[in-house]
């Protein structure tokens, strides 16, 4: 039997809506309408009568929850409203195939789609139970795993907002973010990370809860516990399910089901009760799903609010970047709160990948173990991945090694003449060639590459082939959140593994545009993806610039965040009052061309560095930093280097060698004999002064002075962000003094 219950407070803004049975009801955005269903939901009787309801309100995610609440009287819905509502999808479409493999955590776990999403319902419900509320910031300090997942998931699903960073920064750090973001509680990696920040939280935050992630509450030392309750992962989970079956099997169950459904340009409030003890209101799209806190590199850190509209853009439109299908395997080593990783995670999930989770310290193995089809990692990464290849390569015999290197040459003089022919050539002129000369262009490309392709074939077979094994990758490397270097893209082109370079900022959720497999340009950083705009401005006048000049890079879509965390002002910088994220790099659009060597890279972005980091040397000069410091980065001999000089005659340098390379090379110069084991500093300034010159000749401006530091930048010292990325002033502040010795 049905009983239908309505109390009527006003009678404007009247809204047709249709129920489950087809019956048309009208009611007013102040109207409350309460449905009794019974178990055999039989449609029976209706009366109306005048009633008021107080009910606890919970948020929840209509898709992830249908099991309680379609079952029980809710209307479906035919879109996605939260980012939690990708799970249940998933697990019908997907269900007994694995989506996680997470091996190096103690249990090792395995999980398929469907255990997947019991899991994440049921962290949900248990966070529910100790007394999460909707909206309220709860802190998320851990490292990548398939639990970190869970609760992310678990936490956006019950409506309340989590604050992300990973175990590797400072206690003070992870105190301002917990501090600033008004968080009420914390769930962290394991008992050793709660034991070295339970005394700094313990007399500066209040906690009502802290959660484990992995690990057991009898390995918290005794001097860190603190006066509220610690609950394990096991315990959220358990008291989650626990609830979830007394709310599915309870007779006198009492529910109410919220959902916002948008008729119109007017949202409606359905609300259907079963009983008065719990009302369940939908997430909507502009609510905030987490804080994402800047790495920064310029200054304090702010809060990144992304909503939940702005991560389901990058969910439902990165297939045309990676066009996964089920079965594809994902390795993931990035941590999990940079925004760039989170996005793709959510996004492969959809398409019903298995993610494979690994470590620095693992990845090489892993490469090899699983195969994975992608790789969505950061410049340093392949970076890495090429320093270890061309390492093997030179470790071989000298005639091994001869082959290899002639292979590789032919091969990458392959693929130029192949990419002028194809048309995926860069180029900042507006006018476009002569159909004759275009045609010449043409006609010299193909023949050269068809002369080297059966080298290149060959090359594939004997050498490549090796390394494909080693590496996996069979599909492409996605990189982004930095710069690539050309050399490593050219290098990975040549050997035939795909990259494809993205780009974007924490503050668009990330992905701004990256390069398709189709279009997939070296230089650029492809095409905006879908329902986003971009175009480059003059830095001071904001004029809109014609393609092939450079400028600043602003972008606008449904991915542009709601704003900055409690920092108006930040916000109304960033952000101009027609929607314009300010990105604060400089780049300049490919212009269309319908012949010639650039016919197929009309709209390509290029981009040439940070607007901050502009060097402006005393001749009224301006450098960007960034295009040195990537091809320097090209010598084997050099480990990290930040480019220096402002307000300086000249450039100058402060490089970080890799001592092993800088050894091998000084023995090779013979500057050195054979048996010694450490190079002195001036040979070392010597060497890469020459690796320098070498790397570093097709740049504008060229590096002087060099201030070679024996310390590499870490986390751990302050001088590199959680993200990897250098902070150059701290760096510049650390060797103030030395860098004004270097330039007297």
């Amino acid at each position: 039997m049905i009983t239908t219950t309505m109390s009527l407070k006003s009678n404007f803004f009247a809204t047709p809506c249709w129920g489950r049975h087809g019956v048309s009801h009208f009611w007013s955005q102040q109207q409350l309408v309460t449905i009794l269903v019974s178990k055999n939901r039989k449609l029976g009787r209706v009366h109306c009568q005048s009633k008021t309801a107080e009910v606890e309100i919970r948020k929840c995610s209509p898709f992830l929850e249908s099991e309680l609440l379609s079952g029980n009287g809710g209307l479906p819905l035919t879109e996605w409203r939260s980012v939690p509502d990708i799970w249940r999808t998933s697990a019908e479409k997907f269900g007994d195939r694995v989506a996680v493999v997470d091996p190096y955590h103690d249990p090792p776990t395995t999980m398929t789609y469907k255990q997947l999403d019991q899991e994440i319902v049921d962290f949900s419900e248990g966070l529910r139970v100790i007394g999460l509320k909707p909206h309220e910031k709860i802190a998320l300090f851990a490292d990548n795993s398939c639990r970190w997942l869970v609760a992310d998931q678990g936490m956006m699903a019950s409506g309340a907002i989590n604050v992300v960073r990973g175990s590797r920064s400072s206690d003070q750090e992870l105190l301002q973010l917990y501090s600033h973001s008004e968080s009420v509680a914390l769930a962290i990696d394991n008992p050793a990370m709660y034991n070295r920040i339970a005394d700094t939280f313990g007399s500066h935050a209040a906690v009502r809860f802290a959660i484990l992630l992995w690990g057991e509450k009898s390995n918290l030392v005794t001097e860190a516990r603190q006066g509220y309750p610690v609950y394990t992962y096991k315990e959220i989970i358990e008291l989650g399910h626990k609830s979830r079956v007394d709310l599915l099997d309870s007779e006198d169950a009492s529910k109410t089901f919220t959902f916002q459904i948008p008729i119109g340009r007017i949202s409606v409030a359905n609300k259907f009760v079963l009983g008065k003890q719990y009302s369940y209101e939908a997430i909507n799209f502009d609510d905030v799903a987490t804080l994402v806190y800047t790495s920064g590199t310029t200054g304090n850190p702010k809060g990144v609010m992304l909503t939940h509209k702005n991560l389901l853009h990058q969910i439902l439109n990165l297939w045309e970047i990676v066009p996964a299908v089920p079965g594809d395997r994902f390795l993931s080593m990035l941590p999990p709160w940079h925004a760039y990783e989170r996005a793709c995670e959510y996004f492969i999930f959809t398409h019903g990948t298995e993610q494979v989770y690994t470590t620095v310290k693992n990845l090489k193995e892993d490469l090899r173990r699983y195969q994975p089809h992608y790789l969505i990692s950061v410049p340093l990464v392949y970076e890495t991945l090429y320093s270890g290849i061309l390492k093997q390569i030179n470790s071989n015999s000298a005639a091994r090694k001869l082959i290899a290197q002639l292979f590789l040459r032919i091969s990458m003089a392959y693929m130029e003449a192949k990419r002028i022919y194809e048309g995926k050539c860069l180029t900042k002129d507006t006018k476009q060639p002569s159909y004759i000369v275009s045609l010449l262009d043409w006609l010299w490309a193909r023949t050269i590459a068809a002369i080297l392709l059966p080298l290149h074939m060959l090359a594939k077979k004997i050498v490549y082939s090796k390394i494909h094994s080693g590496i996996g990758i069979s599909k492409a490397g996605i990189s982004g959140g930095g710069s690539l270097s050309s050399h490593v893209d050219k290098f990975f082109e040549a050997i035939d593994i795909k990259i494809q370079n993205g780009y974007g900022l924490t503050e668009s959720a990330p992905v701004i545009a990256a390069r398709s497999l189709t279009c997939n340009v070296l230089g650029s950083i492809g095409r905006p993806i879908r329902h986003v705009e971009v175009k480059v401005v003059n830095s001071e006048t904001d004029e809109v610039l014609p393609p092939g000049s450079k400028g600043t890079v602003k972008a606008r879509g449904p991915l542009i965040m709601k704003g900055y965390y409690k920092n108006p002002v930040a916000t109304k910088q960033a952000i101009d009052a027609n929607g314009w994220l300010n990105t604060g790099d400089l780049g300049w659009i490919v212009p269309d061309h319908s012949i010639g060597r650039s016919r197929n890279c009309g709209g390509v972005i290029v981009l040439e560095g940070r607007a901050k980091d502009t060097i402006v040397l005393s001749t009224g000069e301006n450098v960007e930093p960034s295009e040195i410091e990537e091809a320097a980065m090209g010598s084997s001999l050099i480990q990290q280097i930040v480019v220096i000089g402002q307000d300086q005659r000249r450039l100058g340098a402060i490089i970080v060698p890799n001592k092993e390379e800088v050894l091998l090379a000084a023995k090779r110069s013979a500057v050195v004999d054979s048996e010694t084991t450490e190079v002195s500093k001036e040979i070392t300034v010597g060497l890469l002064h020459d690796e320098l010159r070498k790397w570093t000749s097709g740049c504008s401006f060229q590096v002087g002075p060099i201030l070679v530091v024996d310390q590499p930048f870490t986390i751990d010292s302050g001088l590199l962000t959680p993200t990897m990325k250098i902070k150059r002033d701290r760096v510049a502040a650390l060797y103030k003094e030395q860098i004004d010795n270097l330039f007297i």
